[in-house]
């Protein structure tokens, strides 16, 4: 993790602050205001801001344009990439122009099936996966030319990310995994939402332990919780989270559940920052970019910065 820093979101994370990212969903619109007046709340608070493409097999504006008209106005983006919709030319052919857009954070993705989308007739692509797509990304940059040999002058400028499921040691820990996503190309991680805080500070002394955070920072999910129904339904539906029951009991006894859900998200990103081998947080929230933003205000860890 030694090499120069091609984003703002890389150079924080090689100056160890402490990195919190949102996410936004390209809008059902052909218009660049309708995505700025979206995130624009988060700009001068999150670090970088990842532009989901195609989330839930879900047609939007493409995420490529997306991200290049974000950052055309001050909001660095993280361009997610599935390899569902495209091939590999099409893919390589968007992180080239990507980079040229000044785009550089990029977190590569499978993608949903088509099934569980709107449009379930679609065809689907996946070609490659996204460990193939992310190993075709390195090479491009690091070699300057394209898998067939043709160079790339001036190669992609790249910060390659991948997702990964916070989990406690035991006989699933996923270590090869996670080995195998930082050989593939892996700089940055960021994980499945996160409401455990005993439960991060394990993952991250493993992670610490295995030698994981020499090579890759880690960016743990969470967000608001809109209220103590959106936590239940989360933990019926969302493989892998875990709301606790004194969460919810907590947001349940609130007058204001919303107020109490950014309290309780701001609350768990103070203690984030305060363990080992946490870098940062990654904030999601549907359709909740303004309540991402309030909660990186209200958790004051930007004003402990140099």
């Amino acid at each position: 993790m030694t090499q120069s820093a091609p984003s703002k979101l890389a150079q924080v994370l090689q100056a160890g602050h402490f990195a919190m990212t949102a996410e936004t969903s390209p809008p059902d619109a052909a218009s660049a205001q309708a995505v700025i007046d979206r995130v624009a709340c988060l700009e001068g608070l999150a670090d970088a801001v990842n532009v989901t493409d195609g989330a839930s097999a879900r047609v939007h504006m493409s995420a490529l344009a997306a991200a290049a008209i974000m950052q055309q106005n001050g909001i660095e983006a993280v361009l997610q990439m599935t390899t569902r919709d495209r091939n590999r030319l099409a893919l390589q052919g968007d992180v080239v122009g990507a980079s040229a857009l000044g785009i550089h954070n990029f977190l590569c993705l499978t993608g949903d099936k088509m099934m569980a989308g709107d449009q379930p007739e679609a065809a689907e692509v996946f070609e490659v996966d996204s460990g193939e797509l992310m190993r075709q990304m390195r090479a491009m940059r690091d070699q300057g030319s394209y898998p067939s040999g043709r160079p790339i002058v001036p190669p992609p400028v790249l910060f390659l990310g991948a997702a990964e499921m916070p989990a406690e040691p035991g006989d699933n820990w996923p270590a090869a995994r996670l080995q195998a996503k930082i050989d593939n190309g892996a700089q940055f991680f960021q994980t499945q939402y996160c409401f455990e805080l005993d439960k991060v500070r394990t993952y991250c002394q493993a992670l610490v332990d295995g030698g994981f955070t020499e090579q890759a920072y880690f960016l743990i999910g969470i967000g608001p919780l809109a209220s103590a129904k959106s936590a239940r339904w989360m933990n019926d539906n969302l493989y892998g989270v875990h709301v606790p029951e004194r969460i919810i009991e907590r947001l349940e006894g609130a007058q204001d559940q919303k107020a109490e859900g950014r309290a309780v998200c701001a609350e768990l990103l103070q203690g984030f920052s305060e363990i080992e081998g946490c870098a940062g947080a990654h904030l999601m929230a549907p359709h909740g970019e303004a309540a991402c933003a309030r909660v990186i205000q209200e958790s004051g860890l930007l004003e402990l910065r140099p």
